[in-house]
């Protein structure tokens, strides 16, 4: 196939700025993109808080951004991914996004991004490099494709496809009907097959109705989202884009995460030798108050403590879990102030057995990963998940509810059948969390064999973005055909 132009239109990128998983497939896909032959570049807001790694220069261009009712001036400045000459460039505009948050609750929130779809567009003109297809990201840059298919259908942008993809449905970027004239948009399009949403403009919708193709990054989570109850509103949407619409699974960065080669580990371990993790396992216990115990079963979390991942189930079964159980608990996260206090609570009243940072430490959520023993997710909703990948390939086992891209990842444990990489359940309940708790820790206890040979299957698992990257070269081909009406040669 002949080589693409690509553009990663995104609000985030690993290194530079992380929120969630978005910002990790954007800081690794491109990266595959370009090592399969093809030009991929990356555009993101410049935020207070954005970390310059390598090198960067400012374009000494200003640019002119065409939103409101006069032209803005924003500024250029270029880098690269660390580690390949993949092209990153960040927009500069104090006044949209000279604040370190990068979802800001503020009322200005949709016009910030509207502000940067049209950045990013104007930055390709400016360049002179018109892609063959943007990948955009989630409801922040949900305008982009409308930009495309209206105002700028007949210049040189007017032939790029595009796919959008669906990180998290739930966050749809809401905003007034003034919107529509801030972005240069026909007034037309305020409509309910277009931007128009139970009286507001709707951001995700909008991309939804004009994207070439649609993905999703997962997909279990492809059709849970076309489902009334998985669809936050927008299933109409999506059942009438359904051939559009593609669940691709995300990938993990296989060599940041190696439990063989990790630098933020006090050891590195192998499937073939666990002696590391053993010591892993020793330094969480003592890092987080822990009983220095080799033999006990040792649960981890990672996450944000929001309701969506669930992490309320398991505070509101920990203190049955603890006193009828014979396991500890590592837990990191922050975010819900009534879960954190019922962590901090259950921390205090089971010393030695919980042991809770409340607060965000990579070093130490690496750590969790690689010293504890099984891995709980009970998240209520799961577009795709990271953090079991992470978990499996430490030899870490998850405990996951059966939801997007858990049951994607996850093979569930069947006893004596030689078969599983963890442990899933269905209800978003305490009790059945609760009832996969006790499962792992019977198989911890009483069935070694298996649970060891679990470890390895896990941690044999492919997750890495190579798997990956040529269903998106495929996906981009499609989008292409599709947006041109022409073949491409392969």
């Amino acid at each position: 196939m002949r080589r693409l132009k690509v553009l990663f239109v995104t609000p985030e990128v690993e290194p530079f700025v992380k929120v969630g998983g978005l910002a990790d497939m954007v800081g690794a896909l491109p990266k595959e993109i370009a090592a399969l032959g093809h030009d991929a570049r990356v555009m993101c807001p410049l935020y207070a808080s954005t970390k310059r790694v390598g090198e960067w220069k400012n374009r000494e261009e200003p640019l002119g951004v065409d939103v409101g009712p006069e032209a803005r001036w924003a500024r250029t400045w270029e880098t690269t991914l660390p580690g390949t000459a993949v092209p990153a460039y960040f927009i500069e505009h104090d006044w949209y996004f000279g604040r370190p948050e990068v979802y800001s609750e503020a009322s200005d929130n949709p016009f910030r991004f509207a502000f940067f779809c049209r950045a990013a567009l104007a930055l390709c003109e400016q360049l002179g490099w018109i892609p063959d297809v943007i990948h955009a990201h989630d409801w922040t840059t949900g305008l982009l494709p409308v930009m495309l298919n209206t105002t700028l259908r007949d210049g040189p942008l007017g032939k790029v496809a595009t796919v959008f993809t669906i990180h998290n449905l739930e966050h749809q970027g809401l905003g007034p009907r003034s919107l529509v004239e801030f972005s240069r948009l026909p007034l037309g399009e305020y409509r309910s097959d277009s931007l128009e949403s139970h009286g507001s403009v709707n951001m995700m919708k909008g991309g939804l109705y004009h994207a070439s193709k649609i993905t999703t990054v997962s997909p279990t989570y492809a059709q849970e989202i076309r489902t009334r109850e998985g669809g936050f509103g927008l299933d109409g949407v999506l059942r009438f884009r359904s051939a559009d619409v593609i669940g691709i699974l995300n990938g993990i960065d296989a060599a940041a995460w190696d439990p063989a080669s990790d630098k933020a580990l006090p050891a590195n371990f192998t499937a073939a030798d666990l002696a590391g993790k053993a010591a892993c396992k020793a330094a969480l216990q003592e890092r987080l108050g822990l009983k220095a115990d080799p033999h006990i079963a040792v649960y981890g979390v990672v996450a944000r403590l929001a309701h969506q991942k669930g992490l309320d189930l398991l505070a509101e079964a920990l203190g049955h879990i603890v006193e009828r159980m014979h396991v500890q608990f590592a837990i990191v996260g922050s975010g819900d102030e009534r879960t954190e206090a019922m962590f901090r609570t259950a921390a205090a009243r089971y010393p030695g057995k919980i042991g809770a940072f409340i607060g965000f430490d990579p070093k130490l959520a690496r750590l969790v990963q690689a010293g504890s023993d099984l891995f709980v997710m009970p998240s209520r909703s799961e577009p795709c998940g990271l953090t079991q990948m992470y978990a499996m390939r430490y030899g870490t086992l998850p405990i996951v509810r059966a939801t997007g891209g858990l049951v994607d990842t996850v093979v569930n444990y069947d006893e004596g059948s030689n078969r599983g990489t963890g442990f899933l359940f269905r209800e978003a309940n305490s009790a059945a969390l609760y009832q996969a708790i006790g499962r792992a820790c019977a198989t911890y206890y009483d069935r070694r064999e298996e649970f060891r040979a679990m470890q390895l299957r896990a941690m044999a698992q492919d997750f890495s973005w190579a798997a990956s990257a040529p269903k998106y070269v495929e996906c981009y081909r499609w989008a292409i055909e599709s947006r041109t009406g022409t073949t491409l040669e392969m």
